[in-house]
């Protein structure tokens, strides 16, 4: 099983960033053969315009990885951009690309939607971006591609321009340039209540961050909105956003504790908040610790990206010259003696 995992450096994870995607990547490293997580600097660029941002944006991202527990001899960790090949595979897809197929990708659809005929607000880099994605997964012939539901999408756009490929190119066989990938969906991935209790989401403004200091991140928790029951009112820990995110950093038997006096009665929302900022804190405090040792030699971190950049662009050379070779080109020039 290759596995391969891409996130665009676009600002600080919060808690749902970290436990709906960032955690289960790391997880993912120690069930593949092989783990390829890539930061998505050129799909960044669909939105992002200060250039000195992203640089900062794509070392943190980094940095995050790394502190949260992402080992470099178990995955391949790089920038999308240490591999600008991607931009010739995604053009012999192009090639091959309906327009329908991407005019039906939801991102499309729903800028569509927004701007309606004024053509000049929809970039060509929102259009054609589920290419470059499918050049991402196809590039180190990956087998498994971890996305959210609003994600599948891009797999089977990937999988139709895999089909279409080797139907004209390689008289249809299977597996003749490209794998074909398949999109896993986690189903245990929790959804994680912001402060107004909605979904958490930086458009929302309802977060809290991963790497927060102690005193912000308390009193980001003590804004958890809650009903409106007095201290000695029995609460339902069931319903309550609190224990909901507890639950997501507590052990069993802290769970039930907590829940037991969640339904006593004599216990103020402000104690079960102070409950979960200490599960937290002591969730992230290793965490915290370690990024900033790791902040303190960026030459290391460099390193690690660039590391991993040689072994992926090597896949993705390879991958290259049997795509060029079956469409007629000439060999890549980065397969030449002299790259």
């Amino acid at each position: 099983m290759i596995v391969l995992s891409g996130i665009k450096p676009t600002g600080r994870p919060h808690l749902g960033n970290y436990l709906a995607m960032l955690r289960p990547i790391v997880e993912l490293q120690d069930q593949a053969d092989l783990s390829y997580v890539f930061i998505a600097d050129y799909h960044a660029l669909t939105t992002v315009r200060d250039g000195e941002q992203l640089r900062q944006d794509t070392i943190d991202m980094a940095l995050d990885f790394l502190a949260i527990g992402l080992d470099p001899e178990k995955s391949i960790l790089y920038r999308q951009s240490d591999l600008p090949e991607l931009h010739e595979l995604a053009w012999l897809l192009t090639v091959l690309c309906p327009m329908g197929l991407l005019e039906r990708c939801v991102a499309f659809k729903d800028a569509k939607e927004k701007f309606g005929d004024k053509g000049e607000k929809i970039l060509h880099g929102l259009f054609a971006y589920p290419v470059l994605m499918a050049a991402d997964i196809l590039s180190v012939q990956s087998t498994h591609v971890p996305v959210g539901r609003d994600q599948i999408q891009h797999v089977e756009v990937t999988r139709d321009l895999v089909n279409k490929f080797h139907h004209h190119f390689c008289k249809g066989r299977e597996n003749a340039v490209f794998t074909l990938p398949e999109a896993t969906v986690r189903s245990d991935v929790a959804v994680v209540p912001g402060l107004d209790g909605r979904k958490m989401s930086k458009s929302y403004n309802n977060t809290i961050g991963l790497f927060e200091t102690p005193k912000k991140a308390r009193k980001l928790m003590n804004k958890i909105v809650t009903d409106s029951k007095s201290i000695e009112d029995p609460k339902d820990p069931d319903t309550c956003k609190v224990f909901e995110l507890y639950k997501l950093f507590a052990n069993e038997e802290q769970q039930a504790e907590l829940a037991a006096r969640y339904r006593a009665g004599g216990m103020g929302y402000g104690e079960a908040k102070g409950a979960l900022f200490e599960v937290f804190d002591a969730h992230v405090t290793p965490f915290r610790e370690k990024r900033e040792a790791l902040a303190q030699d960026l030459d290391a971190v460099e390193d690690i990206l660039l590391a991993g950049a040689a072994r992926a662009r090597a896949a993705l050379r390879t991958t290259l010259d049997k795509a060029r070779d079956a469409v007629g080109l000439s060999t890549s020039p980065s397969s030449s003696p002299s790259s």
